[in-house]
């Protein structure tokens, strides 16, 4: 068994012993899209962005959607939409992710039917899991104590697993019956902060892999961020987590009607062609036996146009909630969904 797939073994803490819900949540927590999901419904998402508050500050609103976070220490944060409502928020795309896992995971966990106290298995994601994998882990096992949205949480998290980022739409994909029985596939998750590409055969499993640091939606939002036709219009600086956000919104700056859409594609066209660039020149040595490009992650809508119609590429639907969806676990070929013990 490998790193990416090692499991712990259950802790059991007596004081939360007589609780009888196990919840499992596959956490996605992207450099854009807090992505989570408990194998109900729709996943759901919450913009990775957050403030901390000093003591002296009221909270604005707060929502399922922008939680606001406390912990035993008094230390507040304000997660989502609402964190832009504050002087100057904190992006996760700018940062490391992992040292943040903790407080993502308290943005995600929603109460269920009331009750916040429970044990809880996580399904989670990282770029690179030899690298990061332990981090987490020690992050997230064990006994949890927070405020949410105003709720006394306390969760004891007794099992983590961690899987490379992408593969999750890759076990999706074959569900849906994307990926062929034969030959290899090379998965193009396109995020944020940072795009990948794994190399896997028919039998799942990785034989190639590369992830950059850079060169997500946020390298493309950064380079029209730096557009005069914008700044002018403007009369100020962009600023390009904005223009992120305009992605999903007709490519409109904010609140105000400027575009960038009738330009988009001077832009588009350099950051696309720079992607598959070097997926091409990676995997040249196995062209031969690639009988599937997966395109997936939530910046791979920016693109999916220029990718119909070709025979050997296959576009998530819904790309931006396809990684977890795959993470959740899968037992006699249904998904899992809450366990009691």
């Amino acid at each position: 068994m490998t790193s990416a797939t090692r499991q712990t073994k259950p802790r059991k803490d007596p004081a939360i012993a007589t609780s009888t819900t196990t919840r499992t949540l596959a956490l996605d927590a992207g450099n854009y899209d807090l992505k989570f999901w408990d194998g109900v419904g729709h996943p759901k998402a919450i913009r990775s962005v957050r403030f901390q508050l000093p003591s002296g500050r009221d909270a604005v609103r707060y929502s399922e959607a922008s939680p606001l976070i406390e912990l035993p220490d008094g230390t507040r944060y304000h997660f989502g939409a609402q964190a832009y409502k504050y002087r100057r928020q904190q992006q996760t795309v700018v940062e490391n992710k992992v040292e943040m896992a903790r407080l993502h995971l308290y943005a995600c966990l929603e109460p269920l039917e009331g009750a916040t106290e429970f044990s809880l298995s996580i399904y989670a994601s990282t770029p690179e899991p030899n690298r990061n994998e332990d981090a987490i882990r020690q992050q997230l096992l064990g006994m949890h104590e927070f405020k949410r949205n105003g709720l006394d949480y306390r969760v004891l998290v007794e099992r983590v697993e961690v899987e490379r980022e992408g593969m999750g739409a890759y076990h999706y994909a074959q569900r849906l019956g994307l990926i062929p029985e034969s030959g290899y596939t090379i998965v193009v998750d396109i995020g944020g902060g940072t795009w990948l590409s794994r190399l896997v055969d028919a039998e799942g499993e990785v034989i190639d892999e590369n992830v950059m640091d850079r060169g997500g939606s946020y390298d493309l939002a950064t380079s029209i961020s730096f557009d005069r036709r914008l700044t002018n219009a403007l009369g100020t600086t962009a600023d390009p987590s904005l223009i992120m956000d305009g992605f999903r919104s007709d490519h409109i700056y904010a609140d105000t009607e400027l575009t960038w859409a009738p330009w988009l594609e001077e832009h588009l066209d350099p950051w696309f062609k720079g992607i598959f660039q070097t997926v091409k020149a990676q995997y040249t040595p196995y062209m031969a036996r690639v009988t599937r490009f997966l395109v997936t992650g939530g910046g791979s809508h920016l693109i999916s146009e220029r990718l119909q119609g070709r025979k050997l590429f296959a576009v998530m639907g819904d790309p931006q909630f396809a990684n977890v969806r795959g993470l959740f676990p899968v037992v006699n070929g249904a998904q899992l969904c809450m366990t009691t013990k």
